[in-house]
């Protein structure tokens, strides 16, 4: 569940616990957002930073800036948003572990919320 509009989370505890309970020692892992409004990103876990990234999709795509699709559920900046982000990420599990590099972390980015969310998790190997 997440709380505001737009929220990151860092889900890569959970999915590192997702892989070892796998038992998967070599493969890959796909973190997939069954969502339109919401995406699946990699990238270095600093508050600082995370708040650039709010800053910059608030500014790539504003809220109410008269999108053709907000006559209809007035949330096309969210759409707009996950286009930019994208729905999933793949990553290779190595030695039964997320093989990221050394600030990377995963996160969910809500861009609709507050929603109960879902994400699938395929591991493979």
């Amino acid at each position: 569940m997440t709380s505001r509009r737009v929220e990151i989370l860092d889900i890569t505890k959970q999915l590192e616990e997702e892989v070892i309970s796998s038992g998967v020692r070599e493969g890959l892992v796909n973190v997939f957002t069954r969502h339109s409004t919401s995406g699946i990103v990699i990238n270095e876990n600093e508050s600082r930073l995370l708040g650039d990234f709010l800053r910059i999709l608030n500014s790539l795509a504003p809220e109410g800036d008269g999108y053709g699709h907000d006559t209809i559920d007035n949330n096309a900046d969210s759409h707009l948003r996950a286009l930019i982000l994208g729905g999933s990420q793949t990553i290779p599990i190595t030695d039964g572990r997320l093989d990221l590099g050394t600030w990377q972390s995963v996160f969910f980015v809500e861009l609709d919320g507050p929603r109960n969310r879902t994400v699938k998790i395929t591991i493979i190997g």
